[in-house]
Order: structure tokens, then C-alpha cells, then sequence
């Protein structure tokens, strides 16, 4: 190893006096700084980051602690979790969110500093993948993935929308390396470079695809959940830190438990807190975590998300971003069990919200439910001006989707909702006489 690069590894590895957890530089040693890095505009990790801030809820939960420690929140905002990381490394983050793959890195970058870092919880999940989209501008003559061959492909590397792109690509025949033009950029930059016209596609988590499609910048070409691979963002913590204040760690957990409380029992007033907060149309931000959303929200370590977490493992490894990571040394759910207590178990068994269609109308604080696509289509040609969004599940993926942005199937009368156009091809190509419709033919078919 040459010589700057041990220097700068052994500043990543020297204790700094004021960093989170420790006694306030300068002081008696009663105040505590805890330094919570977290995602703002990344809306599936709203309950240990965005909406758990503006509730308060780890702020109270530290003022009951009653150890004789007075404690200081530091929220510092990223746009990715790669920075995140980087902070936790250098021992100025105490705690951090962020999705799947750059939690693999998280825990491979701490072990190689020796840093070590823990997954202690999970914020929101979908079981199929659905959290990351690959997109295209508007007027896009592509029309599935294997159009992008040889195309700039917009991502950020090493996060889940990145992992999303090379599974992708490899199913549909596609060298992910060689095959087209990848760009790293963060997710603002890429969504530039599509609008611009510098980047054919656009790969990125929550929220980016289902707000670019909202403001009528980008159109869904994929749909992650067509890989049918779980995909969630979760909380890491510093082994050092969850040590050496494992109360404050649990009263961290605690308040998460009661954001994703308040997330489920007020879906429509959590999505208003986390727009005004970040700036996001909450109309966007209730299509990841609404009461149907394609994020679900549990705090609890679900089995099925750690066995993801392992085959994503082959992917890091593959584009040389990690080596072999031991997962199983990297969970640690103890804390989050402690927390929680004998509620852990019926945290664990729960599941997502079945499919289903819902209308948010102006002014409402709670949306409509509808079991079929043509009876939320029939409701909303009756209130056309009084819709502030109505939001589809795809008909084969179940992948939320705004109605007005879903391409549109007719089936012998049956109205069916997809994401991408590539999926409603498919469905068609296997259902005699079915056919895509425009979103206005689909609303006069059910009016």
C-alpha cells in the first residue's frame, strides 16, 4: 500500500472528541451528541429518518431515558447512503439508513476500516423489488430493456436501483458491464441528464422514478418487481457506539416502532409531514407509503430480507465494490427485539397490505379503497375535478402505479393497469384478444 493511502486509512481510523455518542467537546461529560445520518427524499426510510424527525419521537424517547445524560440529536441529510457510510467509517455517524446494497457496503467498509457497523432494523421493504424503476424521457422510442442496449444508462453505483439495472439486464441478455453505457451520477444529476437528453434511461430507488413520472418528465420502462427479489432499506449502527450506549440505540429503535405506528394509522397526514419536509408532492410520497404503497414498513429483520441480503452479496462482489461479506455476523436484531419486547414476534409475522387501487380526493384526509381497476376508473370520471391522485396496482406485479401514468390493457372488457409497457406487452402477447388501450379510453370504457 503506498504511503498517502495508509496515512489517509489511519485519519479514517483516529477517534474524533466530538462525534456523535461521545460527551460534548469541552464540557462535564453529561451531554450526549447522537448523530443520525439519514435520506431525506429516499421516502422508504422516512420512519428512522424524515418522519420520525418531525414527530419527535427519538428526542422524547431520549428525554426518558433519566441516566443522568442529556442528549443532542444531529440530523445530517445525504442524498445517497454512500456518504453515509463514509461518515459512520470516520466515526462521525452514529446511526444511518439506507437500501440494501449500500448496506452491504456499509458492512463490508466497516470490517475493512475496522469500524464494524450492524444492521440493527428494517424501515420499509417490498418483497418483489418494486422500490427501484428504470425510466426513459417521455418521447422515448424505447420500449423494453432490449432497447437500451448500447444506450447511457443513468445510475447511482453500488446502490439497489444499480443492482436492479445489472439483474435486469442480465435476464434480458444484456451485459450489464458492456452492454450499455453506464453513468454513476446521483439520482438529481441523472434526472438532469434524462431530461437534457444525455442519458437514454434513467435506474434509481424511491422516490426519484415515481416523481419524475408525476411531473411528466420520465415514462416506466421496468418495473423492479418483475424481478420478484425482495428489496428494503435499513438501519445500521456503529458496533463502537451500539456498545457503549446500547439505551440510547433501543430508544432509537423504539421511536422507529412508533413513526411506522403513526405511518399506518395516518398514511395521509404522514405523507403531508414528509412533503413538507422535503419538498416532495405528497401525492409521490403516498405512492411508496400509503396504505396500499409499494413500501411496507416494519421495523422487524424478516428472515426473507436477510436471505435477499446475501444474494445481492454476488452482485457487489461481481462489480468489485465488496468482497465476501458475512451477513449473518452483520445482522443483529437484539437490540430491536429488546426494544420492542413480546412485540416483536407479531412484528415479524406481519405482512404487506393486499393489492388494491385507492383515490385520494382534494382536501381528504383519508383515500378510497377499490378492489378492481374499473370501478376506481368509474369514480374517478364521475369526480374528475375532485381527484388529487388515484393510484393502480399493476395486474401482474401488484407494483403501485398512478393511474394516469399506467399503461392500460382491455381484456374482454376487464380494464388491466401496468407499469411498463414492456409488461402490458407480454400480457397481451399471452391473452387473445386483449389489447392497450389509452388511460382516456380506459376512463370511458368505465364511466
Amino acid at each position: 500500500m503506498k504511503r498517502t493511502a495508509v496515512g489517509a486509512a489511519l485519519l479514517l481510523l483516529l477517534p474524533l472528541t466530538a462525534c456523535g455518542g461521545n460527551a460534548a467537546a469541552g464540557g462535564d461529560g453529561s451531554t450526549v451528541t447522537v448523530t443520525v445520518g439519514y435520506q431525506s427524499k429516499t421516502i422508504n426510510t422516512v420512519t428512522a429518518g424524515t418522519l420520525l424527525r418531525s414527530l419527535g419521537a427519538f428526542e422524547k424517547e431520549l428525554d426518558g431515558l433519566h441516566d443522568g445524560h442529556t442528549y443532542k440529536v444531529d440530523w445530517q441529510d445525504y442524498a445517497t447512503g454512500a456518504p453515509i457510510t463514509a461518515q459512520m467509517t470516520a466515526g462521525k455517524i452514529d446511526i444511518g439508513s439506507m437500501g440494501d446494497f449500500p448496506l452491504l457496503i456499509n458492512a463490508a467498509r466497516g470490517r475493512q476500516l475496522n469500524r464494524p457497523t450492524r444492521l440493527v432494523s428494517v424501515t420499509g421493504y417490498n418483497l418483489r423489488g418494486g422500490l427501484n424503476t428504470i425510466v426513459t424521457a417521455p418521447d422515448s422510442k424505447i420500449g423494453s430493456l432490449a432497447g437500451l442496449k448500447g444506450r447511457k444508462v443513468s445510475t447511482s453505483i453500488g446502490s439497489a436501483a444499480d443492482g436492479t439495472l445489472i439483474r435486469a439486464l442480465q435476464r434480458a441478455g444484456i451485459d450489464p458491464d458492456k452492454g450499455v453505457q453506464k453513468l454513476n451520477q446521483q439520482p438529481a444529476v441523472g434526472a438532469s441528464a434524462l431530461s437534457a437528453g444525455s442519458a437514454d434511461a434513467l435506474s434509481q430507488f424511491v422516490a426519484w422514478p415515481g416523481l419524475l413520472a408525476y411531473q411528466g418528465k420520465a415514462k416506466a420502462l421496468y418495473d423492479g418487481a418483475e424481478l420478484n427479489l425482495p428489496t428494503f432499506h435499513g438501519v445500521t449502527a456503529r458496533e463502537d457506539f451500539a456498545q457503549k450506549r446500547p439505551a440510547v440505540l433501543e430508544a432509537f429503535l423504539r421511536a422507529q416502532a412508533e413513526a411506522t405506528d403513526y405511518l399506518d394509522a395516518h398514511p395521509v397526514a404522514a405523507a403531508e409531514k414528509v412533503a413538507e419536509a422535503t419538498g416532495l408532492p405528497a401525492e409521490v410520497v403516498y405512492l411508496y407509503n400509503g396504505a396500499h404503497g409499494i413500501s411496507t414498513f416494519d421495523p422487524a429483520v424478516k428472515p426473507r430480507l436477510v436471505s435477499a441480503l446475501k444474494q445481492d452479496v454476488t452482485i457487489l462482489k461481481a462489480a468489485k465494490l465488496t468482497g465476501d461479506v458475512d451477513v449473518d455476523a452483520f445482522v443483529d436484531d437484539r437490540y430491536v427485539r429488546r426494544a420492542l419486547g413480546a412485540a416483536y414476534a407479531e412484528h415479524l409475522a406481519t405482512r404487506p397490505a393486499a393489492a388494491a387501487g385507492e383515490v385520494w380526493s382534494k382536501g381528504a384526509q383519508q383515500t378510497r379503497t377499490f378492489k378492481s381497476p374499473a370501478r376506481l376508473l368509474s369514480y374517478v370520471a364521475e369526480h374528475k375535478t375532485a381527484i388529487r391522485a388515484a393510484y393502480v396496482p399493476d395486474a401482474t406485479t401488484g407494483t403501485l402505479w398512478f393511474a394516469d401514468k399506467a399503461v392500460w390493457v382491455n381484456d374482454g372488457g376487464r380494464l388491466l393497469p401496468f407499469v411498463a409497457p414492456a409488461t402490458a406487452k407480454a400480457y397481451v402477447t399471452g391473452h387473445t384478444g386483449a389489447r392497450a388501450i389509452t388511460y382516456a379510453d380506459a376512463l370511458r370504457r368505465a364511466s
